[in-house]
């Protein structure tokens, strides 16, 4: 299984779990960790611009990484996935 594989088949799960577990639309919590880089900070907040969502940030106390704090109301499971998505191409994101 590659990564692709294993990406869709977690997305999948995903989905599943978020349809099972919660009444749509809803509000969702979104967890990363990145390099504290402005611009790396900026592509995040760029995703999530016009949404209405709730961005909160901390540096670790190195200073070396930043976690944000992304709270937003969405339409569906998919929607959800689809954000995952997009942050994910920004290089060196943990999701949580």
């Amino acid at each position: 299984m590659d990564a692709s594989e294993k990406s869709e088949s977690f997305y999948l799960r995903l989905k599943n779990e978020l349809a099972n577990s919660t009444i749509w639309p809803s509000k969702y919590l979104y967890k990363f960790i990145i390099p504290s880089e402005i611009e790396k900070i900026k592509q995040i907040e760029k995703i999530f611009d016009n949404t209405g969502a709730v961005i909160e940030s901390k540096q670790s106390s190195n200073g070396k990484y930043t976690s944000l704090s992304i709270t937003v109301h969405l339409k569906n499971p998919d929607a959800v996935i689809e954000k995952y998505k997009e942050v994910g191409k920004v290089e060196g994101v943990i999701s949580l």
